[in-house]
């Protein structure tokens, strides 16, 4: 046996390894260049087999009878731009006359198969222009968040989404949004991953855990405010809803309404305001959303209906005093009462993991897309923190939340305690944290400037 094929046998060894072991480095090592020349070959007979050419132009054809030349074939999509990344390629595709967006995501799943790729799929950028992502491996099986994310504040990379992109949380596009799954299904991580996010933040983190705290109690140092138990939260809602009313009256002493000011410096919410008299924004996690809203007794019954509205208030109300919402449960429906439909039409954003029925995704994107449904029943009980991820747009994605156990996102938290704003409307539920913590940022309340 010669040097050479030695030499031949350990590569494909250790590629059959790589794939085997560390999809992710045989992508980058082997894969993407196979896959490039595999797409650039490939191209012209693959879109003409799944019907995406059109006939040449008339003049082509006309020209061709006149000088008695062989007819010109049908032409594909034009490749403006071909771009591998560290999950797969990426095409920019230039429509041809008669073309239509649609016709590119009808047939991923054929382009899948003729290009050997994983999964494949098609957005629209522009008029004419399509963007079509390929993922050369399952980038959901052992997810690996890349390095450097687009984070901004208000702007949390929570998962990695099936075509190798990341899931951002941004709270400024999506104020509010619905966390849905069974028990076991990874809906916990993902809130971890959230909260460990929003950490190094300028944000303060209001939480309500009625499973007597067991969720995020261990993350207090981070928490301006916790309630372990409906009678608390109920109080600690009443507090939200009166600090929302504060920052409205800012906000309308320093809208600058006067015919001096050009429109463009007119503030609507806190964001307009100058950072200097801007309200720390405030994001509030509920745990588990049933246990607010369920009762035995008339006297619980009252309680409901105040944690209800105040929840609907704040939805309704809360975006522009920086007050956003994520509800987290293992199902929302009607059957909880009076009040939860109206909430959760002001839940714009929508994560279901693996549910325990069909009525559960529905009410999580029955109105939104009916492909997100099938999509959200068919998730494997093994595969736990796979998720559908959609907003009221109707688009939808298939996510996944890198795992963080609850040690490495409390140490995380402590690591950044003295980000925790004290707001003196929340004092009264600040948790209460044994041993040393670091000192709280006091929250400067800006008196509103007189006219």
């Amino acid at each position: 046996m010669t040097g050479f094929t030695v030499a031949l046998v350990l590569v494909v060894a250790a590629a059959g390894l790589l794939r085997w072991r560390r999809p992710a480095w045989y992508w980058l090592v082997f894969g993407v260049a196979l896959a490039t020349l595999r797409v650039l070959v490939r191209y012209g007979s693959v879109m003409d087999a799944c019907g995406l050419t059109v006939p040449p132009a008339r003049w082509r054809l006309a020209l061709a009878r006149a000088t008695n030349r062989p007819m010109p074939e049908s032409r594909p999509s034009r490749i403006l731009r071909l771009r591998p990344t560290r999950t797969g390629l990426v095409l920019r595709l230039k429509l041809r006359p008669g073309q239509d967006a649609f016709d590119i995501a009808a047939a991923s799943d054929r382009l899948r198969h003729s290009f050997s790729m994983y999964g494949v799929t098609s957005r629209e950028l522009r008029s004419g222009v399509i963007e079509v992502r390929m993922t050369g491996y399952d980038v959901l099986k052992r997810v690996q968040m890349p390095a450097a994310t687009e984070t901004r504040p208000m702007r949390v990379p929570v998962a990695l989404r099936q075509d190798g992109s990341v899931n951002y949380r941004d709270y400024r596009a999506i104020p509010h949004a619905l966390t849905l799954g069974a028990t076991e299904s990874g809906k916990s991580v993902y809130q971890r991953n959230l909260v460990a996010g929003l950490a190094p933040m300028d944000v303060a983190l209001v939480g309500i855990d009625c499973k007597q705290g067991v969720e995020l109690f261990p993350l207090g140092r981070r928490f301006s405010a916790l309630a372990d138990n409906p009678d608390t939260a109920a109080e600690l809602l009443d507090a939200l809803v009166g600090r929302m009313a504060d920052v409205y009256q800012l906000i309308r002493a320093q809208q600058r309404i006067t015919v001096d000011v050009p429109d463009a410096e007119i503030a609507a919410d806190i964001w307009d305001l100058p950072d200097g008299l801007r309200p720390t924004p405030v994001v509030v996690l509920v745990d588990e959303v049933a246990e607010l809203a369920l009762y035995a007794s008339k006297e619980e019954e009252k309680r409901r209906d105040r944690i209800i509205t105040a929840l609907v208030r704040l939805a309704q109300l809360g975006r522009a005093a920086g007050i956003y919402l994520e509800i987290c449960g293992q199902r929302l429906g009607s059957e909880l009462g009076k009040g939860i439909t109206m909430l959760r039409a002001q839940l714009t954003g929508r994560t279901a993991h693996r549910v325990n029925d069909e009525t559960s995704a529905n009410m999580a994107f029955g109105d939104i897309s009916p492909d997100a449904v099938l999509a959200a029943i068919q998730i494997p009980a093994e595969m736990r923190g796979i998720a559908i991820a959609g907003d009221s747009s109707g688009g939808w994605h298939r996510i996944r939340a890198p795992h963080t156990s609850l040690r490495q996102a409390v140490n995380l938290c402590n690591r950044h305690a003295d980000r925790t704003p004290d707001l003196p409307e929340l004092a009264p539920f600040r948790p209460a944290i044994s041993g040393p913590a670091a000192a709280p940022v006091p929250s400067a309340k800006p008196s509103p400037a007189t006219a």
